[in-house]
């Protein structure tokens, strides 16, 4: 969930300590004028999860016993179609099975409003990111960003609904550095609707001109989110989004990319934002596929990445909260939908611990989802024949092989490397006989630990580190 303001700022917010059957509120974590967030104890699991709650400060207060009032009446109705928006957008959360959609867990009524218990995602908002880390968006790193996001809202176009409040602000970026498509908005969308306040309850610079419009149903489909996908581009590359586009509809005075040629950007990426952020929405790409080719992002090559086995016992994608337990990948297999968000966010954690190979750059996003191979275990036990000691008081000696068994530690990690025709590979100098699957990549499953990866051909070598420390996926491809 995301962190909108420091918890001293969230007026109305429930105690520390109140329960909900099985849980219990241990801290406030973020609000705005829509809502309240939690960090929760799901005390029946033993799990941290987040709760939302339906909260709009504008049309209620919390009263002594903790249930919500109108501030008048006179706001029931615009009150209910909210808080029904609400409801059905926790119930079609509910539907998708997406590492990169906010998940939701389960929904309630309670306290005359309405909650929702969902996954609780470390890290911040990729606005918060923007403003605090600038150095860090670069080219590379978005395209990294990119195929995750692509998924999560292919699946929800796929369903044949609309996100309508893609922002900096809704995206979160986890302490991994995988991206999450957070909610919907729409209840905020059902309010501005029956209150007159429309304009104000869209994001200048995000919304497209359908949104304003008084038949925006109608007008609108899978181009408006592809707007404001464009519009969070945007703002990552200048530093701030483009013009409003109701403005832009009387004086367009919109600045194409291609022509600001930020530095350290391609012309195709730079093009494609421009495409996004057309006025009419004819004149956008249609499909995130359609957007992701002209940034030179294939969707074919994305969706190789289907033959990759992946272990369903993995929690490569589950977000890092030591308390939790690992989340199992439904028993019938992944969705064409799910694989980009698989790699490009096992991608974005090899960012994180220093996997990636300087210069990866642009073609990283393509080398990650494009691999597929074979699954050769690495064995942590020891084969060396058992021993024998004495102890100091002359008893017996003790066969080591009598001894308990320690278990070799559990892989957690798939490291996908980039092997060429002749290339002789070691890590910490053992030699490996890796076979890579046609697209030019071998996988291995390591445990936690460091390793060094070298690789020999014609008398050069190259090589590359990497420090396991956590569930992922990891990309190499040493160039040194």
């Amino acid at each position: 969930m995301s962190e909108h303001d420091t918890p001293r700022t969230i007026p109305y917010a429930l105690p520390v300590g109140y329960r909900f059957n099985e849980f219990e509120i241990k801290e406030v974590i973020g609000g705005g004028g829509f809502g309240i967030v939690y960090r929760a104890r799901d005390h029946q699991l033993e799990r941290t999860i987040a709760i939302k709650e339906f909260m709009p400060s504008s049309l209620a207060v919390r009263s002594d016993d903790l249930t919500l009032v109108l501030r008048s009446e006179r706001f029931s109705k615009t009150f209910h179609a909210g808080l029904n928006s609400f409801i059905q957008e926790a119930r079609l959360l509910a539907r998708f099975n997406h590492p990169n959609l906010l998940h939701v867990l389960r929904f309630w009524v309670q306290n005359d409003t309405a909650y929702m218990g969902t996954t609780f995602y470390s890290g911040t908002t990729l606005s918060q990111l923007h403003s605090k880390r600038p150095e860090m968006i670069s080219e590379a790193w978005i395209r990294c960003l990119l195929p995750p996001l692509f998924g999560a809202i292919n699946t929800i176009h796929q369903e044949g609904y609309l996100h309508r409040d893609i922002s900096l602000d809704n995206i979160q970026i986890q302490e991994n550095g995988v991206p999450v498509l957070l909610d919907f908005g729409s209840a905020r969308k059902a309010i501005g609707n029956l209150s007159d306040e429309t304009e104000t309850m869209l994001k200048p610079g995000f919304a497209p001109i359908e949104q304003y419009s008084d038949d925006n149903e109608s007008e609108q489909g899978t181009w408006t989110d592809i707007y404001a996908l464009g519009a969070v581009l945007h703002t990552l590359i200048v530093g701030s989004p483009p013009p409003v586009s109701v403005v832009r509809s009387i004086e367009d005075n919109y600045q194409p990319l291609v022509q600001l040629r930020p530095v350290g950007y391609s012309l195709p990426l730079l093009h494609a934002i421009d495409q996004a952020l057309q006025l009419q929405p004819e004149d956008r790409p249609q499909t995130v596929d359609h957007l992701a080719a002209l940034m030179e992002l294939s969707p074919t090559d994305i969706n190789e990445i289907l033959e990759v086995k992946v272990n369903k016992d993995s929690t490569m994608l589950v977000p890092v909260v030591a308390e939790e337990d690992a989340a199992v990948p439904p028993a019938g297999g992944l969705k064409r939908f799910m694989v980009p968000g698989l790699i490009a966010a096992g991608v974005l954690v090899g960012i994180g611990v220093g996997a990636m190979i300087a210069g990866g750059g642009k073609d990283a996003p393509a080398q990650a989802t494009a691999a597929t191979a074979d699954q050769p275990s690495v064995a942590a036990a020891s084969t060396a024949a058992p021993q024998t000691s004495a102890s100091r008081d002359g008893a017996a000696p003790i066969s080591d092989a009598a001894k308990p068994a320690v278990a070799p530690p559990a892989p957690v990690a798939q490291v996908y490397i980039r092997v060429q025709p002749g290339d002789e590979v070691a890590m910490n100098g053992n030699p490996q006989a890796l076979v890579p699957a046609p697209n030019g990549f071998a996988m291995l499953q390591l445990p936690p630990g460091d390793y060094r990866f070298t690789i020999s051909n014609g008398g050069h070598t190259r090589a590359q580190r990497i420090n396991v420390d956590r569930e992922g996926v990891w990309l190499l491809n040493p160039q040194s």
